[in-house]
């Protein structure tokens, strides 16, 4: 029997052994990070059709765009979750990892006997993290959640608009991307404490949860003044100037952040009289004043295209930044200056570019990526080499439908 966590990956997580059960977004980031780190994922996907992602077009071959962004650097395993079998096959490569992240509805992974206490009983040094929409003891824990549920319940659409408009979603997917991150977190903070005790544990992280947490001074202004933040849009509740202004050809962010930044950005505009002002000399005489100095600053920043101010911003040393669309910000000079975009080959898919993750340790990024998998790829050398299921007994498995080999979606293979 091969050991489990040697697959090849280098990092500084090399060795951690984590059973994947999670799907979709809150979940598979998470297990991406640690993979990307080293760790050695065993991602655990229903037969036929494998983690729901795999069905979002649009498809690059047989892989979904979606699957590609969340899946590099794992193994599939496609597995019946809800046969005894493969229950049992499920329960016996717990016994053996450090971490199982799922990410069902609260109780769920309990009905399947693969719930926390079902699990720990085997392996004592688990840890096993439950990502959910709102957890356990929360009224709304029976309520299915996706992260524009999250983001809707959090205060955060409330204040992701301009005045006057209607409420609006951030565009990054931050419920279910929050919900992932505290995941991290969490289980290297209980591998750092296992490594102390000996023993595992039960992690739990709610999507509601991470977004609230991240509220930071939105909850504080809220707690300070008893009134609930209003949207600003691009501004800042409390500091003036910051955000998008207008110019000839279109906008620029100014980020104000200091009373340094504040005059430097007044002689940039070529009226340092501003910052001797008394409506605007202090943070709370610009914030009181934000409507008369906006307007004065938006009257004389029509007057120059783009290029003009993002190069007069850089020389007076005023923080700003030109609006990029996706497409541009993958291909600026500092992505590629940071090695931030990889290619990999896979076998179906050709080339596929792939944005990496951003920890550097000694300098260097994680390792070169191994190409998201074809839905159970892996399943039997995943299953010979940890459970020592041989070609025989492996082949049963799959005529009993129990576990899967791989094959192309049937939405994937309609698309092309």
């Amino acid at each position: 029997m091969s050991e489990w966590g040697n697959a090849g990956r280098s990092g500084p997580l090399a060795g951690l052994k984590v059973l994947d059960f999670s799907r979709i977004l809150s979940g598979p980031y998470a297990t991406m990070v640690l993979a990307d780190m080293g760790a050695d994922v065993v991602k655990v996907e229903p037969l036929e059709r494998g983690d729901e992602t795999r069905g979002f077009p649009p498809f690059q071959g047989p892989l979904s765009h979606y699957y590609i962004a969340l899946n590099r650097n794992k193994r599939s395993l496609a597995l019946d979750l809800k046969s005894e079998r493969g229950a049992q096959i499920a329960r016996d490569l717990a016994a053996q990892a450090d971490i199982v992240i799922e990410n069902f509805r609260p109780g769920v992974m309990d009905r399947l006997g693969l719930g926390y206490e079902a699990l720990a009983e085997a392996n004592s040094r688990l840890i096993y993290c439950a990502i959910s929409g709102f957890g356990e003891e929360s009224p709304l824990q029976d309520k299915p959640a996706f992260d524009i549920v999250a983001q809707a319940l959090s205060g955060v659409m409330s204040v992701n608009r301009e005045p006057g408009q209607p409420p609006n979603k951030l565009g990054l997917p931050l419920g279910d991307m929050a919900g992932s991150i505290f995941a991290v977190f969490g289980v290297l903070a209980a591998v750092h404490e296992r490594d102390r005790t000996g023993k595992g544990q039960r992690v739990g992280v709610a999507m509601l949860d991470s977004l609230i947490s991240m509220l930071g001074y939105l909850s504080q202004i809220y707690f300070v003044s008893g009134r609930a933040p209003q949207p600003v849009g691009t501004k800042h509740p409390s500091i003036v100037p910051y955000g998008a202004f207008p110019t000839a050809d279109g906008h620029v962010i100014v980020a104000c952040l200091t009373d340094t930044f504040w005059k430097n950005f007044a002689r940039c505009l070529d009226m340092p009289e501003l910052a001797d002002d008394p409506r605007f000399a202090a943070y709370h005489q610009r914030l009181e004043n934000r409507e008369a100095l906006e307007a004065l600053i938006e009257t004389r920043m029509r007057r120059d295209d783009t290029a003009f101010w993002l190069d007069r911003l850089d020389t007076f040393d005023v923080p700003n930044a030109p609006i990029l669309d996706v497409g541009e910000a993958l291909e600026q000079p500092h992505v590629a200056a940071r090695g931030l975009v990889e290619t990999v080959e896979h076998p179906e898919a050709g080339q596929l570019r792939l944005v990496r993750g951003p920890v550097r340790f000694d300098g260097k990024g994680p390792a070169p990526s191994r190409e998201p998998s074809l839905l159970g790829a892996e399943s039997a050398a995943v299953l010979r080499d940890i459970l020592d299921i041989g070609p025989a007994a492996f082949e049963g498995l799959v005529a009993d439908g129990v576990v899967g080999q791989p094959h192309r979606s049937s939405v994937a293979a309609e698309e092309e």
